[in-house]
């Protein structure tokens, strides 16, 4: 039987920054509630919505305190109620950011663990006890430092923490643990949302504890192995949704798999018992990357590597990932996220900016697959440029900018918002009023106003915000939505061509990611109708010429589609 999800067109919502409805500088439920009629008009279907759970937001609420509260910084639980409600009415699916792996070092369970080892939630968590207050072994965490904290009042044991020190993991190898996060999702669920997304999912199986990761680095390292992708990751996951799915069947699981590569994508979407496990997976590794060369400083500090999108290597990837999930479910098609920097500032090409973005979203959404857009896309925002290191909210980053010479630290600055996630998560700018509509209070993140407003591509019938209002009408379409998928060899350099076919309709869609004109032959299409373009495409003799950062979508009745 079909699922509503097979045909979902996913907008992420990162609610402190999308509409604040009380002025207090913080964006909110509300806000999002009085919005939702402009996310319909965009063409998707579903809401991803980030973590608005009562948390400290020492991650920006990613550490829980109360999973059954909505956090008084975004609202109530009467306004997520109202929220639930409008978007179903507007035929909107609303998915929620669900943290799984961790609490706050807030959350009622760990305050209780911590006054005594006979704590009923002593084992909702991971602990160590070493002599001489040794670290228990070399893991790093993925904040920095060790993934191990030592309790305040016992130097001799440590608990275990992936994330911030206030972020403590918890013990998923404990069945009360599964039970009750199955009970939170059921509060959940039961209120009437479409979906969770998962997050940090692969990590709630750790190895053997007192296994030293082998490495000549000193200090703590990066030890996915022994953290990430283990087998019980599954079996814990299977019984979490199948209790999920006894009480909605179509509840949609999107799995937040960061270091998945298409074969364990596969792995998290198979049926196992006859159940599914996640209906789609999120993967930092769905697009082929190289690294930019940081510049030079005359200090001795190592910058991190921008990257940009790697051409030469995005057939095999893309055919890697559709052939993977071709047989479990549909890849996750997208270019940024609340963990990446923006599509624009990643990928565009500066000398053909608005064509280049609308070339690589109709390259990248017309696939087989879910597309999922991070809320600005559709305006093709960039990165904020941040002026202070504070403002990054990443001591790593604080760390780095202060050992780079004063004189440098503006260079500096402007290198890191081009890579870093939190530049990413800037209010969004509505129209030219004060804060850009997005508040009358200063935004909590402190940014230039943004040099695109909703307000001004909606009036512009060229803006990226009405391309993707026809893309996505396209996207809808059975043909594209839900037909096969079948990657075409051509010799052309950064020249995509791919075929979708259902039934009798059949398309090709062919996609210039370069500068320079490129041309194209295939006498199976001259007369076929075109049905989007972007840019420049002429037709001489038998071949199809596309110029820098166009595209050329073509449909007629069915063409030979290669033996199976």
């Amino acid at each position: 039987m079909k699922q509503w999800y097979e045909n979902a067109i996913i907008y992420q919502v990162y609610p402190r920054s999308f509409q604040d409805s009380d002025n207090d500088g913080l964006g909110d439920l509300q806000g999002l509630l009085d919005r939702l009629d402009y996310i319909k008009s965009l063409g998707v279907n579903t809401i991803w919505l980030n973590p608005v759970f009562t948390s400290p937001q020492v991650d920006n609420g990613y550490d829980v305190s109360n999973y059954f509260t909505v956090d008084p910084h975004f609202g109530t639980m009467a306004t997520m109620d109202a929220l639930i409600q409008r978007a179903h009415e507007l035929d909107l699916h609303i998915l929620l950011d669900f943290v799984l792996n961790h609490t706050s070092d807030q959350h009622p369970w760990f305050q209780d663990a911590l006054k005594s080892p006979k704590s009923l939630f002593h084992d909702y968590y991971i602990w160590q006890d070493t002599p001489n207050g040794q670290v228990p072994n070399n893991w790093g965490s993925f904040f920095g430092g060790s993934v191990w904290e030592q309790v305040p009042a016992e130097p001799n044991t440590y608990y275990f923490h992936l994330f911030d020190k206030h972020m403590p993991d918890l013990n998923w190898a404990n069945p009360e643990v599964r039970q009750a996060m199955i009970e939170v999702a059921k509060y959940w669920v039961e209120k009437g949302i479409d979906g969770l997304r998962l997050d940090a999912f692969i990590h709630i199986a750790k190895a053997d504890l007192g296994q030293n990761f082998p490495t000549d680095q000193t200090g703590p390292v990066i030890a996915e192995p022994m953290y990430a992708n283990l087998p019980n990751v599954v079996t814990y996951l299977q019984e979490f949704i199948d209790e999920l799915r006894k009480i909605n069947p179509d509840l949609f699981i999107l799995g937040e798999g960061a270091s998945a590569d298409p074969a364990l994508a596969a792995l998290y979407t198979r049926t196992n018992r006859g159940s599914a496990l996640c209906d789609a997976i999120v993967s930092f590794r769905n697009l082929p990357k190289q690294a930019v060369p940081a510049p030079k400083l005359t200090a001795a500090v190592k910058l991190p590597l921008a990257e940009q999108l790697d051409t030469a290597a995005l057939p095999a990837s893309i055919v890697q990932w559709q052939t993977a999930l071709a047989q479990t479910t549909q890849p996750t098609l997208y270019f940024s996220n609340h963990d990446l920097p923006r599509m624009a500032t990643v990928y565009a090409d500066r000398k053909f900016e608005s064509r280049s973005l609308k070339t690589l979203a109709t390259m990248q959404y017309l696939q087989r697959g879910i597309p999922i857009i991070y809320y600005g896309e559709e305006l093709g925002l960039h990165n904020a440029e941040l002026a202070r290191a504070t403002a990054f909210q990443d001591q790593m980053t604080t760390t780095l900018i202060d050992q780079v010479p004063e004189a440098e630290r503006p260079a500096v600055l402007q290198y890191l918002s081009g890579l870093h996630k939190t530049p990413a998560r800037q209010a969004m700018p509505w129209d030219d009023s004060v804060h850009q509509g997005f508040s009358e209070h200063e935004p909590w993140l402190r940014t230039q106003p943004a040099p695109i407003t909703v307000a001004a591509a909606e009036a512009d019938p060229d803006s990226i915000l009405n391309f993707y209002r026809k893309l996505f009408q396209l996207k809808q379409q059975p043909l594209f939505a839900t037909g096969k998928f079948r990657l075409l060899l051509v010799k052309t350099a950064g020249l995509i061509v791919y075929q979708r076919q259902l039934g009798q309709k059949s398309a090709l869609v062919l996609t210039n990611l370069t500068s320079e004109t490129v041309t194209y032959q295939n006498d199976d299409w001259l007369n076929a109708d075109i049905t989007f373009t972007v840019g420049q495409v002429t037709l001489d003799e038998n071949s199809w010429h596309l110029a820098p950062w166009s595209t050329l979508v073509l449909q007629q009745d069915q063409v030979a589609w290669p033996a199976e």
